[in-house]
């Protein structure tokens, strides 16, 4: 069933404006009473039937609310250094598929990507277009942040995690799995990875400083769109958010 993010309260009679409305009018070619589900902007999630068709407005009412949560009972924020192509667009659409709550573009000393002022906005917002189709897609119950690239060392100075984590490939003794399950009983996490080049010796050091644990992803290296998703996908494993 699709889902569809709107940006008011909930409601039990509801109207689906713009861009969404003409694809549930022109593309997907829905009837009255049809069903699809929506997420309100207090988060509340429920399967609508369609009653009504105007110039650019569909008509939903309430069928039944959902109380299915889909959100991992962890706030994940991947910090991840602008890559190479269209790597990034590919690390958003997965990423959020998998359950990452935002994700913060850094621009590293390692970076082959620059990015004016200009560019960052038009970027930002074609990153945040990928995230809402994923996040419908997955019928997640809040679309995840893509925030405006911003320099290392500005993110790192303002992350608030419970548990902040940074992926080294030259990390040896302590690995991912072994960190996870020593921090306990976390609500939020924040990791680090860096573009193709890897993570500078300047910017290992300020991450460490500022209270970011070292650790291994195993003796392979990882391209960087790899390295994020793994990293992902092993903390939604050891906190119970993905099977388990």
């Amino acid at each position: 069933m699709y889902r569809f993010f709107l940006a008011e309260p909930f409601a039990p009679l509801l109207r689906i404006t713009g861009s969404d409305a003409h694809h549930i009018s022109h593309v997907l070619r829905m009837k009255k009473g049809e069903a699809l589900q929506i997420v309100s902007l207090d988060q509340v999630a429920a399967v609508m039937k369609i009653t009504a068709f105007g110039e650019g407005w569909v008509e939903v009412a309430l069928d039944h609310e959902l109380t299915e949560a889909h959100e991992p009972t962890v706030r994940i924020t991947l910090i991840q250094g602008l890559p190479k192509q269209d790597k990034m667009e590919w690390v958003i659409q997965k990423a959020v598929e998998l359950g990452v709550t935002e994700i913060l573009p850094a621009m590293m000393e390692h970076s082959v990507v620059r990015i004016d002022a200009a560019k960052a906005a038009r970027k930002t917002e074609r990153w945040q277009k990928i995230a809402e189709a994923a996040a419908k897609q997955s019928k997640r119950d809040i679309i995840p942040r893509i925030a405006l690239p911003e320099p290392l060392p500005a993110i790192l100075r303002a992350c608030d995690a419970d548990l902040k984590l940074l992926p080294y490939e030259a990390e040896g003794s302590r690995g991912l799995r072994e960190a996870l399950r020593a921090s306990g009983d976390v609500r939020s996490a924040a990791f680090v990875i860096g573009p193709e080049g890897g993570i500078s010796q300047a910017e290992y050091a300020l991450a460490a400083e500022l209270g970011f644990l070292p650790v291994s992803l195993g003796p392979r290296i990882l391209r960087t769109e790899t390295a994020a998703l793994a990293a992902l996908s092993a903390i939604l494993y050891e906190t119970g958010n993905l099977g388990g």
